[in-house]
């Protein structure tokens, strides 16, 4: 299952395409993202964990492989550390959640929407690709409602819960971190303190690549997540 980022999930991605070919993906979209109605209990991301232990527990889901990515990979970190039962491991990808005393961070809802992609993506010939594209009107309006919802839930403070920190050694599935190496929203030094916070987790950094790893280098990323998951199961096969 991949939880996505304040971009949403209303396009397919070929990152995605490559993860389905090898699994039976799920790529559920947030409430309040996209064509969802925006629910009143919605408030903080602690509501989308647990929004998401409902689903896994609707669905009658056991032995997930749950993936995040930024807003998506905070809400799985969150899920994880209240329960772990469904879940059989858990990557985070350029995760949101966490703040690392004196690094540096740009602010996503400071500037124009040209800006702000060039800003999280390191490889400018992509943005270049991607600020090409004709979308849409009715693909304005969900950006624009995601960024809404967005800030509702990561306004203050901006895009961590100071109280994550202190209970991600509650994560007791093998834990894999994925980093863009020039991430600016959330550099790398918060990866590796995910990293360091989470019993027995590893850490792939990705060379040359920004805060958008499954946009910006979606082989590599995608690589990286399916060697992982066929690790953690051959090591369960083996046991």
């Amino acid at each position: 299952m991949f939880l996505h980022g304040a971009g949403g999930a209303s396009q397919w991605l070929p990152f995605m395409d490559q993860l389905a070919g090898d699994f039976e993906l799920y790529v559920p979209e947030h409430p309040g993202f996209g064509d969802s109605d925006t629910p009143a209990w919605l408030k903080r991301v602690e509501d989308l964990a647990y929004y998401y232990l409902d689903v896994l527990q609707e669905l009658d889901l056991t032995g997930v492989h749950l993936v995040g990515h930024s807003l998506g990979g905070w809400t799985a970190a969150a899920l994880a550390i209240k329960d772990c039962s469904r879940i059989k491991s858990l990557t985070l990808i350029s995760a949101a959640g966490v703040h690392v005393h004196g690094v540096a961070r740009i602010d996503n809802f400071m500037g124009n929407p040209e800006q702000t992609l060039r800003a999280l993506i390191h490889d400018q010939s992509v943005a270049d690709q991607l600020l090409a594209l004709d979308l849409p009107p009715e693909e304005r309006e969900r950006q624009l409602k995601n960024r809404f919802t967005t800030a509702r839930l990561v306004w203050q403070p901006r895009s961590y819960d100071p109280y994550l920190p202190q209970w991600l050694h509650r994560i007791r599935v093998p834990t894999h971190v994925v980093w863009g190496e020039h991430d600016r929203l959330f550099p790398l030094p918060i990866g590796q303190e995910y990293q360091r916070l989470i019993p027995g987790a590893c850490l792939t950094v990705l060379d040359g690549c920004g805060h958008l790893p499954p946009i910006e280098q979606p082989q590599p990323c995608a690589g990286a997540v399916t060697q992982f998951v066929n690790a953690v199961c051959a090591a369960e096969a083996s046991v």
